[in-house]
């Protein structure tokens, strides 16, 4: 049984898609924000989208203190203001799914940002209390694929984090969503790769005018 699937940076396109899927998958999300009045008002426009009442708006501390599972889904330049700002609002043991990649465009290339410490997951699992267990996942599907939700994933969700139980967890929440398939991908450290996966399926897009690039692992 899944419980509550909070979304931190929620009224973003990448939190509003897993807030949708989760939510059509039968999950009770929230939607959290610096203002409650915010959340709120993306919370109702979610509902009207999915035709039920299964997504509800708070603070960002609010909706630490009533989730299971949260999803970081803010741009990856203002998750550590974010995190820093939150740290003691963060409950024992909360499971901090991490979906963000540091990237930028320059000359009409992307370029991969990384990290003194390898990745943008293990930063972000550097600023929270050592209670809190971070997964990586999702960071290798396209936001705009995940908000277009007539639209089958038809793809993997690769999920690592150096808490067994948090993975299992991240992957039992997954698996709910149709047409996509969870795979433990090992511990924290793997986001090195899943972040530059991203910043690969981001230029073979580019490259070949295409849009939604994503992966699927055939043999498994």
């Amino acid at each position: 049984m899944i419980g509550q699937i909070g979304f931190l940076g929620g009224t973003g396109i990448e939190g509003k898609g897993l807030a949708l899927r989760f939510a059509l998958a039968g999950v009770r999300v929230i939607v959290g924000s610096r203002s409650a009045e915010r959340a709120q008002s993306a919370a109702q426009k979610y509902n009207n989208e999915i035709g039920n009442v299964l997504i509800r708006g708070m603070t960002n501390s609010e909706m630490l203190a009533s989730s299971e599972i949260v999803f970081l889904t803010v741009p990856f330049d203002h998750a550590k203001p974010a995190l820093e700002g939150l740290r003691a609002d963060f409950p024992a043991n909360l499971v901090l799914v991490d979906v963000t990649v540091p990237m930028q465009f320059k000359a009409g290339q992307v370029e991969y940002l990384e990290p003194s410490e390898g990745s943008n997951a293990e930063l972000i699992a550097s600023l929270v209390p050592e209670s809190v267990q971070v997964v990586a996942a999702f960071k290798t599907i396209p936001a705009h694929i995940l908000a277009e939700t007539d639209v089958p994933l038809q793809c993997d969700v690769l999920v690592c984090s150096d808490s067994q139980d948090a993975r299992k967890k991240v992957m039992a929440a997954a698996g709910l969503i149709p047409t996509l398939r969870p795979l433990d991908a090992g511990p924290l450290k793997t986001a090195r790769t899943l972040e530059r996966m991203t910043v690969l399926a981001i230029h073979l897009n580019r490259h070949y005018k295409k849009k939604g690039a994503r992966y699927r692992i055939e043999g498994l």
